[in-house]
């Protein structure tokens, strides 16, 4: 990459990472499919909130983490300078104060937009569920809390990812915020979403050692979090099919059992790429990722897919 011909666009578009937008926009989706499964309509004026919401909550939190970590992410280049991606404010892609000040302006766009929603859909949970999303975040990467950096973080990825920001979305549709289908199919997107936070300290782990983080992977190794990352994956599907299968008032089992067939596929190959994403091999750590996010993204997208369209459908 060229960093000196790269345009401010260009330069803003790389530090946004839109490659990784689905790990929130895939959740964001399974909230507004079981709201309005729950609901029995489709509110688009939830659907329009919940995109925007989610849009400024991902711009916050991919710009507050790159500078929270950039302390870490100057021993990363400076341990490996070939070894792994251009970093957003190390690499002088962007200043670090204009990072700072657009993440907190996505933030109070995203308590504006949740305020004003609030108002007009007359749910009145938007605003404290939205200032609860953003404080799990801040709690985890900023001072005075930083639990990515004292122990803790990735369960906290997971709370809020898997459950208050699914959570929020519900709300945004149906009014409520744990209705029967939420409560039923939420246990197992908490397990992938901690699956998912697990893996993303792999590329990072030794420095994040150097740099005094302690994440599952500085403190288990590579091995035991892949070991881990792979359990939590089969253990959401397992929750999924179990809820469908034995709760009560829970989705019918032919919508889950599409969404848990095509997570299981993607965790064979997963299964597959996992030898080789050992510490520090980089690119084999990255194809990892990429199957166990196919497993996630793809199967929770089904199942938010099924599950609209059956309780459209009057839940037969």
């Amino acid at each position: 990459m060229q960093l000196e011909s790269m345009r401010p666009a260009a330069r803003w578009w790389y530090a946004l990472k839109p490659a990784s937008w689905p790990k929130v926009f895939v959740p964001a989706l399974f909230g507004q499919a079981v709201g309005a499964a729950t609901a029995g309509h489709l509110s688009w004026g939830a659907l329009v909130f919940g995109v925007l919401w989610t849009a400024a909550d991902i711009i916050f939190i991919v710009l507050l983490n790159d500078w929270g970590d950039r302390q870490v992410d100057v021993l990363k280049r400076r341990m490996f300078p070939q070894g792994c991606s251009p970093k957003t404010i190390p690499d002088g892609i962007l200043p670090a104060k204009a990072v700072l000040a657009a993440g907190l302006g996505a933030g109070a766009l995203a308590l504006l937009l949740a305020w004003g929603a609030g108002l007009v859909l007359g749910r009145p949970l938007l605003l404290p569920l939205a200032a609860l999303g953003l404080f799990i975040f801040v709690a985890y990467t900023l001072p005075p809390l930083r639990l990515n950096y004292r122990g803790g973080g990735e369960l906290l990825e997971m709370v809020g990812v898997g459950g208050v920001l699914p959570a929020l979305h519900v709300h945004a549709q149906c009014g409520e915020w744990t209705p029967t289908w939420f409560v039923s199919l939420v246990p197992g997107l908490l397990a992938l979403s901690l699956s998912s936070a697990l893996a993303s300290g792999l590329s990072d782990e030794e420095s994040d050692r150097a740099g005094g983080k302690r994440t599952f992977t500085t403190l288990l190794g590579n091995r035991r979090v892949r070991g881990a990352t792979e359990a939590l994956l089969g253990m959401g599907v397992f929750l999924w099919l179990a809820a469908s299968g034995l709760a009560k008032n829970a989705p019918p089992l032919a919508s889950v059992v599409p969404a848990a067939l095509l997570t299981g596929a993607f965790g064979v190959r997963l299964r597959r790429k996992s030898p080789l994403a050992v510490t520090n091999a980089f690119g084999a750590q990255s194809a990892y990722k990429v199957e166990l996010h196919r497993a996630i993204w793809w199967g929770t997208f089904t199942l938010s897919a099924l599950v609209l369209a059956v309780g459209l459908g009057g839940r037969k």
